[in-house]
Order: C-alpha cells, then structure tokens, then sequence
C-alpha cells in the first residue's frame, strides 16, 4: 500500500508536479493523426496533464498545438477560423500562427507592434506512426522523435486506437501490467477472441491460476514476467515489459500480433487508453484490422463522434449477468478492453491505496510504484529519467517455454529487444 501524500504524489500530473514533470519529459500521444485529416480542417479541442489545448493544421499543413483560449478575452479558439496559415477568433478577429504567436490585432495599428507581444502557450506536435505526439517540457529538453517499433514499421503493420477511460492514469496501468488476474476476468475470452484465440499459451493461462511473479528491473522500467506450468515440468513465461512513466507491451500469443498500451492522463481523473497492435515482420490481416475496428483483441467499440466507450459506466458497461452466469464471460463484461475498464473504474477516480492488501502476484505493481518514487527522488538531484533514451523504447515483450533452471532475463534476453525484421518471441 501507499501512505496517501506517496498516493498523490504519483496521481497527481497538473502543472508544477513531480509527476507532470515527468510525463512533460516525453513525447506523449495526443491524438490520431486521421482526427486532422487535412489542412485547414476544424481545430480539436486536447485535454492533457489538465492542460486545455487545441490542435489544428495550418493551410501549410504545420501542425499546431496552443492554448485553447484566447489572450484578447478568453474565448475558446475551437470557434476559431482556420485560415490563411493562423487561426482566428471569431470575438475580436485577433489572429494566431501554429506556433501561437499572434499576427494580427484588427483594432490596433500595425505599426504599434502590439500583437508582437502575445503569444499563446504552444507545444511541438509531431507525426508518427499514425500518431500525433506531443512534447510539454523545456523545449531545451526535448528528445528525438519516439523509437518504439509499433510507430516505425511500415503503415500496414500497425494500428492505434484511443478511447477515454474515468479514472487517473496509475490505476489504469497497474491493471496492464498485472498478469495474474487474466486467469479470472479474460478466461471467458482467450479461446474465442479473434485477436488471442487458437494460441497454446492459452492453454497455460487456463490450466494455471496461480502465476509466480519475478519482476526484474531493466533499463527503462521493469521485465514482469509471470510464470506458469507448462509440460514436462517447465515452465511458461510471459513478460511484460513497462517502460516509464506509462508504456506497456503484453506477451503475444500464437501468430497473433504484439501488442499494448499508453496510459496519458487528462487530468488527474481521467486519462487516455491508447491501445496499440502491430507485427514486426508482416502486414496485418484484413480479419486483424476489422477485428480491431469492431473493439476486439484489447480494443473497443466508442460512441460515433467520441472516443468514449459505448459501454461505460453510465450503462453499467452493458452487463451481462446471464452470460456470466452461464460462464460465457467471467464478469459478465464483454470484451477484454472493457473488462478492465470496468474494474478499473469502479474503483472510483482516484483509488486509496492505504486500504490496500497486497499479495505476491502483485510484485509487479510494487516494484512500479517504488521505481517511480525512486526516480522522482532522482530528479530532484537533475538526473535524467528512464524511457526517454530510445534504446529504452526499443524493446518487445516476449512469451516463452524455458525449463526451471533458466532464468527468463537470461534465456529471453535477446528476445526483449526489438529488432527489425525479426519474428516476436510467442507461444
């Protein structure tokens, strides 16, 4: 459990916080590059680390992501017009270029060289992988482009969805990097899921409810690995791999594709899911990206003009209590990405974890917290966090059979690394 000021400390991401800083040293997802088709197009209203920002595109195609509001009166600049290389208000007429600075001021003469001197708060916002990432830190501080291999493979080897998931953004990752509970809650789903079905890892998942949990620190976060019988008395492993502050990766199953999560706080309420699939060495498969699109694998279906889940917790996530009686699902929630959304949620926005009970299978969950706060501590001494360096971003988790005498940060060492046109490591 946490003491609750060590709670806050880690939920806690608004401005001037350690945590905010953290995340503001990163390239952070901020939307899906298909939300600004075009130049020109409507600007997007952008929630992040509770800043309100919009994102839009110049007539150029520069991308651009300001503070939502207007210096002049505070209007909010969704209403704006986009044109001519700057956004507009409609109030007053005043006029901002995709790097915020103010260009016009129709009531003030030109040659007072007024609106020289306004300048909206804005943040570099760059494209990969079908993703617009923002950068929120000291422009002096800003690292390279993202490394991680499901942005740099070819485009159809990869896809991304995003929705918004009503709780703070720890919780949310505490249940990604914990193995043990998809014994219980996806049990229903392993052998008829389009994106997991078929693998014989399943069989493992199934067979054996009671994982042992190593969890070893690596470069950029923690190696979770969860063990479990396999035949012949060795064992099955898979390994997690977090990097900090919020990137996961799950173990593959069969052919199945590699896949994972961001978890980036709105505020420190809400957050978004970012849920990730691609293949290292081959284009996905039409079945894979319908699939995807119709909120399988670790995916959901969202309310159309949203991104909020059509089941959430207004609907009580569309419960099926006859299902789950039945044993068709275990909760009764249908879905993987729902199912731990729904648990995830109805632990209330922020959980208290002073009035947690924690067990071994939750060694994953400890090591995390106690590798933030170390690291927060850390930077106050001006030291450099892990996951920045982008050989902390090139990495794979990785599911294997090892007999009992290897260690799985020895016998897969190799197989945690991305390496570009090189089968994932998968049972």
């Amino acid at each position: 459990m946490l003491r609750k000021e060590q709670n806050d400390l880690l939920t806690q991401t608004g401005p001037g916080t350690p945590m905010g800083r953290m995340f503001r040293l990163n390239w952070v997802p901020a939307l899906l590059a298909e939300e600004l088709p075009e130049n020109e197009c409507p600007p997007v209203r952008v929630k992040l680390l509770s800043e309100r920002l919009l994102a839009w595109r110049d007539t150029q195609g520069r991308y651009a992501l300001t503070d939502e509001f207007c210096a002049h009166r505070g209007i909010s600049l969704w209403f704006g017009r986009n044109e001519d290389n700057g956004l507009r208000c409609p109030y007053h007429g005043w006029k901002y270029d995709h790097t915020g600075q103010c260009i016009d001021v129709p009531s003030e003469p030109e040659e007072s060289g007024f609106c020289k001197k306004i300048k909206l708060k804005s943040y570099p916002l760059i494209e990969r992988g079908g993703i617009l990432w923002a950068y929120m830190g000291p422009p002096e501080l800003q690292p390279p482009p993202p490394a991680w291999e499901f942005v740099n493979v070819p485009r159809e080897q990869t896809i991304t969805t995003k929705r918004s998931q009503e709780c703070n953004w720890l919780q949310a990752l505490e249940g990604g990097i914990d193995s043990s509970h998809v014994s219980f809650l996806h049990r229903g789903d392993l052998n008829t899921d389009p994106m997991f079905k078929g693998a014989k890892g399943n069989q493992y998942n199934l067979s054996d409810s009671r994982p042992f949990f190593e969890v070893v620190e690596s470069p950029g976060g923690l190696y979770i690995g969860a063990r479990r019988n396999a035949e012949n008395g060795n064992y099955y492993w898979r390994i997690t791999q977090w990097v900090m502050p919020t990137f996961t990766m799950i173990p593959p199953r069969g052919d199945h594709c590699v896949h994972g999560h961001f978890w980036i706080p709105m505020d420190d309420e809400n957050c978004w899911t970012w849920s990730y699939d691609y293949h290292p060495t081959r284009s996905l498969k039409e079945s894979e990206v319908n699939a995807v699109r119709g909120g399988k694998g670790i995916h959901v279906t969202t309310i159309p003009g949203t991104f909020r889940p059509v089941q959430n917790k207004d609907n009580d996530y569309l419960v099926d209590r006859a299902a789950q009686k039945a044993g068709k699902t275990y909760s009764g929630v249908l879905g993987f990405g729902m199912q731990d959304a729904s648990v995830q949620e109805s632990m209330g926005p922020v959980v208290d974890r002073s009035k947690e009970n924690l067990v071994s299978t939750d060694n994953g969950i400890i090591m995390m917290r106690h590798r933030l706060l170390r690291t927060l501590k850390a930077m106050e001494n001006g030291e450099t966090p892990p996951g920045i360096d982008l050989a902390h971003q090139r990495v794979r988790s990785a599911a294997v059979v090892l007999p009992p005498d290897q260690p799985f940060k020895d016998a897969a060492k190799e197989a945690m690394i991305a390496k570009p046109g090189v089968a994932p490591a998968t049972v």
